[in-house]
């Protein structure tokens, strides 16, 4: 019996995408240390995000998380879940980033991302795939949406031989 092999990213290409392809993530559950990891790591300190009692003073009535924290675990779910495999050559542009309800400690979120858009362009080599990405938490609520626009590479040319 042969065996099966899996590799990982999975070899994927531009052509291999579909409009309306739509990939539904697992959950991330946000809790308050990787709220202040992300502060740590971009120095976004700002006592919204880190400061207890001052939040417990704004509208929100406690901690939220930043809306660059809500947007990468976005990117970073799709990316985990391998629906772009090894397509992905470059990023081109974030559209329409909307950040429609906080994020607080104890939310879990998963990605809905939808193919919006596949221009193949004038180079043979690559094409530009588009993706709405609806983040939701555990209520189904959506928290952010935004566009993101990617070049991938084609699946290269058969040449004939002789």
């Amino acid at each position: 019996m042969s065996s099966r092999i899996f590799h990982d990213p999975q070899e994927k290409f531009f052509d291999d995408f579909e409009l309306g392809d739509v990939v539904i993530t697992r959950g991330r559950t946000i809790d308050n240390s990787a709220i202040g990891n992300f502060a740590e790591l971009t120095g976004d300190y700002y006592p919204l995000h880190i400061d207890e009692e001052a939040a417990k003073k704004t509208r929100f009535g406690t901690r939220i998380a930043h809306g660059p924290f809500t947007f990468t675990v976005a990117v970073g779910l799709v990316g985990l879940s391998g629906f772009y495999g090894d397509a992905i050559t470059a990023l081109l542009e974030i559209r329409s980033l909307r950040a429609t309800k906080p994020v607080i400690a104890g939310d879990t979120l998963s990605v809905h991302a939808e193919v919006i858009e596949l221009t193949a362009g004038d180079n043979p080599k690559y094409g530009t795939i588009g993706v709405n990405y609806s983040v939701r938490n555990q209520r189904d609520e959506e928290v952010m949406v935004f566009q993101q626009f990617m070049l991938a590479k084609r699946r290269p040319k058969e040449t004939a031989n002789g």
